[in-house]
């Protein structure tokens, strides 16, 4: 046997009204059917399916022709069927989308944010219960990640033209463009090295045992940049270039001279200072005049799906404790 409910809206019918009549075909086993119209007139509420309507269905059964009619309870029970109905979907349904909507951020950010950046992703998972996934690297690779559709929701960079390009190109949201933090460069050497860096500055360098110099790829990490313009302004650049080794970020500039791989490094006061980093090295923080300033942006990306719970990270960033993690790593505020 098959079962079929039909609905008829009534003719002249008022829109306002919102009453249709329900319809039941009576399917006999000889194959014949006939059109049963139901007496009473049940009010739908409009833009809900019609399985909301047949959650409060009788079944009669006639034994004599085999047959099922299908009836609506009209009146206070479908009512209160409805509101169940709904209720139950507010609270199961919904939430659970949104809860996993915002579960985890996904960060872009600068290589000499990862000691940082590590503490306040901590902090502000226990505070929201928001995970933050970070991707560090070179902030101009990074960029270009971002351009070829990386599914970044935030990004840090290590200046702020970067952030600024991806908001000139309709990648990120001008609004939300912020100077977190101003870096600063030095110059790193293993603890057991015999140059004198904290004395004689850059001109260690010169020594005859400094066969490689390692700074981040200045084409696409502004402390590579910073580097360069470092050793520009010492006068020793062109005496030197035939040392310098890049890497890909400043994390790897780091690593090379940690290393030994390479006798001294350009790398971010934030890894000098670094927990990993502690008791391994000595360095000489290089004056600001002679590198143009390292302030650093953040913007949120334009085609993130969680942007409310980016911007929520941002403000975090920009809170008193957020302030006084970036210090302890070597930034200073703008």
């Amino acid at each position: 046997m098959q079962l079929c409910l039909q609905r008829s809206c009534r003719s002249g019918l008022h829109r306002s009204s919102g009453l249709q009549k329900a319809q039941a075909i009576r399917m006999t086993t000889d194959g014949s059917a006939t059109l049963v119209r139901l007496p009473k007139q049940v009010p739908l509420m409009r833009r809900l399916p019609l399985a909301f309507f047949i959650l409060p269905l009788s079944v009669a059964r006639q034994d004599k022709h085999r047959s099922v009619f299908v009836t609506l309870r009209a009146g206070k029970s479908i009512v209160k069927t409805l509101c169940c109905a709904l209720l139950i979907l507010s609270l199961s349904v919904v939430p659970k989308s949104r809860a996993q909507s915002v579960k985890e951020l996904t960060v872009g950010a600068a290589a000499d944010l990862s000691p940082a950046l590590k503490d306040l992703g901590d902090s502000f998972e226990r505070k929201t219960g928001i995970h933050l996934k970070f991707s560090f690297g070179a902030s101009g690779a990074l960029t270009q990640q971002i351009e070829n559709g990386a599914p970044f929701d935030l990004f840090f960079s290590a200046d702020m033209d970067y952030p600024r390009q991806l908001v000139r190109d309709g990648q990120a949201d001008a609004s939300t463009l912020y100077q977190y933090a101003v870096g600063k460069l030095v110059l790193w050497v293993a603890a057991d090295s015999s140059l004198d860096v904290e004395h004689k500055g850059m001109n260690a360098l010169l020594d005859p045992s400094v066969k490689k110099i390692s700074i981040a790829n200045p084409q696409h990490a502004p402390y590579g940049r910073a580097a360069v313009e470092a050793l520009k302004h010492a006068g020793i650049y062109d005496r030197l270039a035939d040392k310098i080794v890049m890497g890909e970020n400043v994390s790897q500039a780091a690593q090379f001279a940690e290393s030994g791989n390479a006798q001294a490094g350009f790398v971010a006061l934030a890894h000098a200072v670094s927990p990993g980093m502690q008791g391994k090295g000595k360095y000489w923080e290089i004056p600001g005049d002679y590198y143009a300033p390292l302030a650093q942006g953040a913007v949120v990306i334009s085609r993130s799906p969680h942007k409310k719970q980016a911007a929520q990270f941002l403000e975090y960033v920009k809170t008193k404790p957020a302030a006084e993690t970036f210090q302890r790593y070597g930034f200073t505020l703008p």
